[in-house]
């Protein structure tokens, strides 16, 4: 389980392949404190350490992953949001995240407003009822309020020290990000469906 607060920024230094798998390195200031099969957020994405040397820590995508997130179109160099699975005594300071990526979704329009940013995202129809305003949603692993929700569009609003310590300052628009709606709503969602049957 994760709250959606970034705790660092990784480089991905090793991506390779293994069959249908990829196995990926990152250097972060927090990789030398890892441990293997610790759970890590990746941009979102739920990873289990496999490795760790010095400052670096190796995990492993499987085909599953890799077709329903950004992590294919990963490439060396790259800036990736990072977050340890969060511990019984700790503050819960975002919302519940299960690093369980539900799709992808494109950004539309970056605009500045007044020393923070407005983002737009566009998002498939099929789950146009899983966002409300004012309600959370997770993007590239970071928790955030929903702005403005229509049917295949939202808006989310980045204060500076967010779009420092992110990789929210690398997005723009045409740029494919990982989303994970709340897992209040998914289970809200399934509910209505099971009653109408």
């Amino acid at each position: 389980m994760f709250t959606g607060i970034i705790e660092e920024k990784a480089i991905l230094v090793d991506i390779t392949s293994e069959g249908s798998n990829l196995k990926l390195t990152f250097e972060s200031p927090i990789s030398g404190k890892l441990k293997i099969d610790q759970s890590i957020a990746h941009n979102g994405i739920c990873l289990t350490v496999v490795s760790v040397e010095k400052n670096k820590h190796t995990v492993v995508a499987i085909l599953e992953t890799i077709e329903k997130t950004t992590i294919g179109s990963w490439e060396l160099g790259d800036e990736i949001n990072l977050e340890r699975a969060m511990t019984a005594s700790a503050r819960f300071d975002g919302h519940f995240v299960q690093g369980h990526i539900d799709q992808i979704a494109i950004c539309e329009k970056v605009k500045e407003v007044e020393g923070s940013w407005e983002f737009t995202f566009v998002f498939p129809k099929k789950s146009k009822f899983m966002l409300i305003d004012k309600g959370s949603i997770t993007i590239n692993g970071v928790s955030l309020t929903v702005v403005k929700s229509k049917k295949q569009k939202f808006k989310v609003a980045i204060i500076p020290y967010t779009f420092e310590h992110t990789t929210f300052k690398d997005i723009t628009p045409g740029n494919i990000v990982n989303i994970e709606f709340d897992v209040i709503g998914k289970y809200i969602e399934k509910m209505s469906k099971a009653l109408k049957k």
